[in-house]
């Protein structure tokens, strides 16, 4: 009888061991998704953050047209991501699962959104970047904000920003340690306190896309084109403790509650569909009839 304690058709069970499971992806990122990964993400930190470092004399007070071109130029590079990543190996199955999490993510954004910041879209987006990769995850982040600003009427300058960041929030998620090591309740305090830091810098970076165009807003915390990047920045943190604080801070709370009591019940379940639809599988056509039907 063959040894199946070292190096069988079951190694490690003879020893008690259990093998860890291996992480399957929805979406492999090859180089050209990297690059388009990165290549939006790059612009994306120039569209958040390019007033910072303008000039006094840079006619950023006669640039109201700024955030419209911004958001014509990031459903451009949003979608070289989806058709690169697709290129690479998006298939039906991922597609169906991209579908389903989106639609999910968008029926559960107008339970909260706009009241005292409950989200809890964010707890999903967080736990099905873990499961199903950085990808997948930045993909889902964008075509779900996508998805719940139709169906909130939420469409604006803002919803590629917001899709833009979106994607970062489920990417990040999809890009923490131990993907295949840590498990239990280590995993839901880890998942619990990116979410926590996820939710209110999704905050802190959408503030970033309308501050520098609003006027009318006190000394202490408008923005003035030209003044040094501490100066202004002090201002802008002024300003989010003023403005949007107090729905960052709600949409953690709610993303960590939710992810300490129903996350580990979700990730298994994600966890369970991806092994189910064998992402990674190929697929094969055989005849049902056999060579003896073909004779």
């Amino acid at each position: 009888m063959a040894d199946r304690r070292a190096g069988g058709p079951f190694p490690g069970r003879g020893l008690g061991v259990t093998a860890p499971a291996r992480r399957v992806r929805a979406v492999r990122l090859g180089p050209r998704s990297v690059a388009a990964l990165c290549l939006v993400s790059a612009s994306g930190v120039v569209a958040f953050g390019w007033p910072l470092l303008a000039g006094s004399a840079s006619g950023l007070a006669h640039s109201q047209d700024a955030p419209w071109l911004f958001a014509a130029l990031l459903p451009l590079l949003l979608a070289v991501v989806v058709a690169t990543i697709a290129d690479s190996g998006l298939d039906a199955k991922a597609i169906a699962m991209l579908g389903v999490l989106a639609a999910a993510g968008a029926a559960l954004r107008p339970l909260g959104a706009g009241t005292a910041g409950i989200e809890p879209m964010f707890f999903l987006m967080v736990l099905s970047g873990r499961v199903l990769g950085p990808g997948f995850g930045f993909v889902l982040g964008s075509v779900a904000m996508f998805a719940s600003a139709l169906l909130t009427g939420g469409v604006g300058p803002w919803m590629p920003f917001q899709m833009l960041s979106m994607g970062w929030v489920s990417m990040g998620a999809g890009l923490l340690p131990g993907p295949d090591r840590v498990r239990g309740r280590r995993e839901l305090l880890l998942l619990a306190g990116y979410g926590a830091v996820a939710s209110v810098g999704y905050g802190l970076v959408m503030n970033l896309q309308g501050w520098p165009y609003i006027g009318g807003l006190a000394s202490g915390v408008s923005f003035v084109p030209g003044d040094p990047l501490s100066a202004n920045l002090t201002r802008y943190l002024a300003y989010c403790l003023a403005t949007s604080l107090g729905w960052d801070l709600p949409r953690a709370v709610v993303t960590v509650v939710l992810t300490l009591t129903l996350g580990g019940t979700v990730l298994k379940a994600l966890r369970r569909a991806t092994r189910r639809a064998a992402f990674e599988a190929p697929v094969a056509f055989v005849d049902p009839a056999g060579p003896a039907g073909r004779s």
